[in-house]
């Protein structure tokens, strides 16, 4: 029996909409459809009626599958002669193990195609208002994950050179962590009074943003409870959110959840 094919497929964030087309014609003709917990959960209707649905969703504390587990499937479905689509979150190559699952398939000679997506890095700071750049307020933005793999020995972000750097900066998946992170960017220099958000469940009706300063920014998430998944940004970009850039917030609900 030839083999199937896996296809790594970025589904965006939060807002089902955002998948690619090419993304939505790959997912509707898989027979095996492997998915992640933040995948916009309407994309699963879109699915073969016959289409086996595999549940990968990884939690903070809590994995339903251990990464190496999910590699294994992915490579028994496609020996086995299926084309599967590992759906993931954002795009599947920016801290999202896509690249890890590529490597697996190249290393048992199961062909494999990435179709990128809308990373949730810029688009969940576009739908909170906030644009990561502006030709008279920020010309670079910096991405950085604010939950490295507990096995390193030490951090791998350079937070000497990120508080120097200049420019937006966002964290992802860093909420758990914020008060670490924002201690070590004003250690290392970074104004404290520099404007700060958090975005909770971006691009969904259950977003919520709080506006801040680095200073602040931490105190204020756990005030407010703020849970992952949530990305932060950090810069006078954030400033632009008040200044009437918000435009998800304002949408009826009815839109919200239509």
């Amino acid at each position: 029996m030839s083999s199937g094919k896996v296809f790594l497929v970025g589904a965006g964030p939060g807002d089902p909409d955002l998948i690619s087309i090419k993304g939505l014609r790959l997912l509707r003709r898989a027979e095996v459809v492997i998915y992640d917990r933040l995948i916009p959960c309407e994309l699963l209707s879109e699915t073969r009626p016959k289409a086996e649905l595999i549940d990968a969703g990884k939690q903070p504390t809590r994995h339903r599958l251990a990464q190496e587990e999910i590699n294994a499937i992915l490579l028994d479905r496609a020996l086995k002669g299926c084309d599967v689509v590992r759906l993931k979150g954002g795009d599947p190559l920016i801290f999202g193990r896509g690249g890890e699952e590529a490597l697996a398939c190249r290393e048992h000679g199961i062909p494999f195609e990435i179709v990128p997506g809308v990373s949730s890095a810029f688009a969940v700071p576009a739908y909170a208002g906030i644009p990561l750049t502006h030709r008279h307020i920020s010309s670079a933005f910096t991405v950085i994950t604010g939950h490295e793999d507990p096995a390193k020995p030490e951090s791998s972000v350079n937070y000497r050179a990120l508080a120097q750097l200049g420019g937006t900066i966002v964290i992802m998946m860093g909420v758990n962590r914020l008060g670490e992170i924002t201690d070590q960017l004003q250690k290392h220099g970074m104004d404290g009074e520099i404007p700060a958000a958090v975005i909770e469940w971006g691009a969904t009706p259950r977003q919520r943003a709080i506006v801040g300063t680095l200073e602040t920014i931490a105190g204020s998430a756990r005030e407010q409870d703020i849970q992952p998944p949530a990305i932060t940004v950090v810069g006078d970009v954030v400033r632009l959110r008040g200044a009437g850039v918000a435009w998800f917030d304002s949408l009826p609900e009815d839109v919200l959840l239509a």
